[in-house]
């Protein structure tokens, strides 16, 4: 939870979602301060993804209201809403790349929602932007791969290159959807490592879906449990056990979890 008098950046206020008689997310509150690394965990179906779509408006609210920065987003249109998409990034579990076109081509697109007219339609990206991707490969050291298909990439090299193009949107924010649910265990650590790397050094607040408790603990200082669309737990990683994980998990994965050693947090070596 956020301490006292935190100003926050995010806030979601009794967010609500419904498809048909089934209800997604029930009545969801937090306070989200800029700069934190958040892991959302739970089960599949808990609402983790939906709650993540609500937040960038590629699904609209039933009820309640998300706001930036004390202003109001769920309602925004046109303009306002493109803008606040730039600013609100998202990674995939798909990766959501184009396997024919290069690394760089597929980065350089996250700036279209920053570019006007039609010449980065054509591939006309101005130097500066090339420049900048480039800067971004390298700064996930992937500057090599630059010229390759990304159908010729791991997975999880494929997931770095989803995240330097996050990157070139210069988002405040970034939502993480299941982005390791689809890489092994190697893989999904690098790329961890490297939302928890972007989180230390860029300030930029990321809140990421994942089903792994051992990987929320580890890289995430507060986690957030769902269980059936509704905020269960809201804390850090040291008072994630017992009960609280069966209310999250369930009593098998509970009796799991309570067998294995808690791992050592990301941040007491960095």
């Amino acid at each position: 939870m956020p301490e006292e008098g935190t100003p926050a950046m995010l806030e979601l206020k009794s967010v609500s979602k419904r498809f048909g008689d089934t209800v997604a997310v029930d009545a969801v509150s937090l306070a989200i301060p800029a700069g934190e690394m958040v892991g959302i965990i739970g089960r599949s179906g808990a609402g983790k993804s939906t709650l993540l779509r609500l937040i960038n408006r590629l699904c609209d609210a039933s009820g309640g209201e998300i706001l930036w920065q004390g202003k109001p987003v769920s309602q925004l249109q046109g303009k306002a809403l493109r803008e606040w998409r730039a600013c609100c990034g998202m990674v995939f579990q798909q990766f959501n790349l184009s396997p024919r076109l290069d690394v760089l081509n597929n980065v350089l697109t996250g700036s279209l929602c920053r570019n006007q007219g039609i010449a980065p339609l054509f591939k006309m990206f101005p130097q500066t932007e090339r420049a900048r991707a480039i800067l971004e490969l390298h700064a996930l050291d992937m500057a090599e791969a630059a010229f390759q298909r990304c159908c010729t990439l791991s997975g999880g090299q494929q997931q770095r290159v989803a995240i330097a193009r996050t990157l070139m949107q210069m988002p405040e924010i970034i939502l993480a959807d299941e982005p390791i649910a689809s890489l092994d265990p190697a893989n999904a650590e690098t790329v961890m490592e490297t939302l928890a790397r972007i989180n230390r050094e860029r300030g930029i607040t990321v809140l990421v879906n994942l089903h792994a408790l051992d990987i929320a603990r580890r890289y995430c200082p507060r986690i957030i449990g769902m269980a059936q669309g509704r905020v269960v737990f809201d804390g850090p990683p040291e008072a994630l056990r017992g009960p609280v994980i069966e209310k999250i998990y369930g009593r098998q994965v509970f009796e799991s979890a309570a067998a294995i050693p808690e791992p050592e947090r990301l941040d007491a070596v960095a």
